[in-house]
């Protein structure tokens, strides 16, 4: 699912420290980082409206209530798929009007799986039965240009039952040439925020634009459950837009562009630790930034990341 174009969000800066300082301010320098870690999701956010928040807990306090209020809470989730029930069963629909970037998402896509296969899985996964799952999976977009070329099996999960129907059609033998050894096996029509996957099935769990529909608490949520889902070695695939500093709200698909800082916060507090991390190249510049993350249960011995750009927010787009 697909953020549309947005006003940029209020910037927010954070202190950067580019050498190490003289002993006399090391003290001083550690409670400036530490500062600027503790205020990663209270820093000030936006909507679409251009209204302004002090932090992410006034929002969500607004949006869903003290505690996550049930009746509004609901409300929140059912207002999201309302939006995509109203939107075209079609790639152009799926991207928010911006289909001509299916080509470098699913290209940068791929590289980035490729390099985490060969490291994870040694021969790449060859010689192994690897099963995915396709998150927000829309219209089976990602599933079929990309996922079921490395997977012997796809799960897809999604929501919006017209665009499920349109990734079973999409998929079936009489429109996509597939394989007894790669298929899609099973469709979903459940949200990520009550969904449980089956212990030890998937060694991929793919991500992409659609975690902007939960609420915080149910980020985590569906993350600690998540990785009961995971085999041993698996990981998760987070791509996403990103927000410079703080978040963006949309008022109208009920979602949130959180920034780099924002996922982190978040990543630390699903016990989940980052593995990989690598910015989209080649959308238009009129776009949110996206970053790819590769998230695993364990502690990886070292992190491996690109040097990315600082960007303005910009309008977005979410699958």
């Amino acid at each position: 699912m697909w953020i549309r174009p947005i006003p940029k969000a209020v910037s927010q800066q954070y202190p950067i420290i580019t050498q190490s300082p003289p002993p006399y301010l090391r003290n001083s320098v550690k409670r400036t980082i530490t500062k600027a870690r503790l205020t990663a999701m209270e820093a000030a956010g936006s909507d679409s409206d251009g209204r302004e928040f002090k932090n992410a807990q006034e929002m969500w306090r607004e949006q869903i209530g003290d505690e996550g209020d049930d009746p509004k809470k609901i409300q929140w989730y059912r207002e999201g798929v309302a939006y995509w029930e109203g939107v075209e069963a079609s790639v152009d629909g799926v991207l928010g009007g911006f289909g001509q970037v299916n080509d470098a998402d699913i290209k940068g896509s791929e590289a980035f799986l490729n390099s985490l296969l060969h490291e994870r899985f040694g021969d790449g996964g060859r010689n192994q039965h690897l099963v995915a799952l396709d998150c927000g999976s829309g219209i089976g977009r990602i599933t079929k240009n990309l996922l079921i070329r490395y997977f012997n099996e796809v799960d897809l999960l999604e929501p919006v039952s017209h665009f499920l129907d349109s990734a079973r059609e999409n998929l079936s033998q009489e429109h996509f040439v597939a394989s007894d050894v790669h298929k899609a096996t099973n469709f979903y029509c459940v949200p990520l925020q009550e969904f449980t996957p089956e212990a030890g099935r998937y060694n991929v769990i793919w991500i992409q634009w659609c975690i902007g529909h939960l609420t915080d608490d149910d980020f985590i949520s569906f993350f600690k459950r998540a990785k009961v889902g995971l085999k041993p070695g698996g990981f998760f695939i987070l791509k996403e837009n990103i927000a410079r500093n703080g978040f963006v709200l949309d008022n109208e698909d009920r979602s949130i562009t959180r920034s780099d800082l924002y996922f982190k916060d978040l990543f630390r507090q699903c016990g989940l630790h980052l593995y990989k991390m690598k910015d989209q190249k080649g959308l238009p510049e009129e776009l949110f930034a996206v970053k790819m993350y590769a998230l695993t249960t364990e502690v990886p011995k070292k992190v491996h990341k690109t040097r990315s750009k600082v960007q303005a927010n910009r309008p977005g787009i979410i699958k």
